[in-house]
């Protein structure tokens, strides 16, 4: 066994720490069995380069689909265009408001200790516009996904690559021909250039960018084709990273299957979730796993994992595990 997953059992024994083993115990069993497995990323988990072996999870069959915010899903190649260029702030909590304004203007674009310089938005969105607007003149319509993938499977941007692209999960899954779902993404920064491309005439109109419930409509007939049960192997396993829209858009798939297009299909055949998020009234990114049960979302047997860290130390060690290192 590799040097991680041995240091893991030695010292994982007890807490979170015995809960991730766990979890990650149950995430090779799942994919081991034939199960496939869908991944949500929120929070800034692309800025945190979990692409370093989320690529590699891609890579080696061990994720199936992904659901991701507008952010994650362009911060990862933010982090192709900029990563040399990245700011860190070592001393971040200690900064005034004066020394945030400072970093406005001078292009730097914070998230937590680090800073994105401005210009690697540009360069994507002056990429992006031109297929927008192609799409508006051929009457074609794509998932905000398949606009990125379009962008990089075109080489345009490859010479201003500063990482390499193996540690890119967005190149892994364009690769693998994997599906990458974003629900919410006007909420990002490619979305609100997007808008603003269409309100100053460079793109034509809006409907070349499909919905979110046409992607609900996608992965709802992805998880029919790949649900596995019929096959004798474990349903689609839910490896969710924080909580939000990301997670919540994908875990409503099987109650939308079963309760609304009246279909039957098994629940989800895994879950795990890590969080730092507490339980509170109404909130979802805490809310525990056996309240998913009421939703129709995962069953009385589904093994389930609540991992109460931080994603950034926690994920790579999981994917660390499934890996063999």
């Amino acid at each position: 066994m590799g040097d991680v997953r041995d240091f893991m059992r030695q010292n994982y024994r007890h807490f979170n720490a015995r809960e991730t083993v766990r979890a990650a115990d149950a995430f090779e069993a799942h994919v081991d069995a034939g199960g496939k497995m869908l991944v949500s990323l929120a929070g800034a988990m692309s800025t945190a380069e979990l692409g370093l072996t989320l690529a590699r999870m891609i890579r080696a069959g061990k994720v199936h689909a992904l659901s991701c915010t507008g952010a994650n899903l362009e911060e990862d190649v933010f982090n192709l265009l900029g990563n040399r260029r990245y700011q860190m702030i070592d001393d971040w909590r200690a900064l005034s408001r004066r020394d945030e304004k400072d970093l406005y203007e001078r292009g730097l674009n914070r998230v937590t200790d680090t800073c994105v310089p401005e210009d690697v938005m540009l360069r994507l969105v002056g990429a992006l516009r031109q297929r927008w607007s192609k799409a508006c003149q051929d009457g074609s319509r794509r998932m905000p996904g398949e606009f990125m993938m379009d962008v990089l499977r075109s080489g345009v941007l490859d010479e201003h690559f500063e990482v390499d692209r193996s540690e890119s999960w967005l190149i892994a899954a364009m690769e693998a021909g994997i599906p990458v779902y974003a629900p919410g993404w006007e909420d990002s920064t490619m979305g609100n250039m997007f808008a603003a491309a269409v309100m100053t005439g460079a793109v034509a109109h809006h409907q070349c960018v499909k919905t979110g419930t046409e992607q609900f409509q996608h992965l709802i007939e992805w998880y029919r084709e790949n649900h596995g049960v019929d096959a004798g192997v474990p349903s689609v396993g839910f490896f969710q990273i924080g909580g939000g829209i990301a997670g919540d858009f994908a875990i409503c798939t099987v109650p939308a299957i079963i309760q609304d297009l009246e279909i039957d299909v098994p629940f989800w055949g895994y879950f795990c979730q890590i969080t730092d998020a507490e339980v509170s009234y109404g909130g979802y990114s805490g809310a525990v796993p056996n309240e998913k049960i009421t939703w129709g979302k995962l069953d009385v047997d589904t093994p389930s994992f609540l991992i109460k860290s931080d994603a950034t130390i926690v994920a790579p060690l999981i994917f660390a595990w499934v890996l063999g290192d």
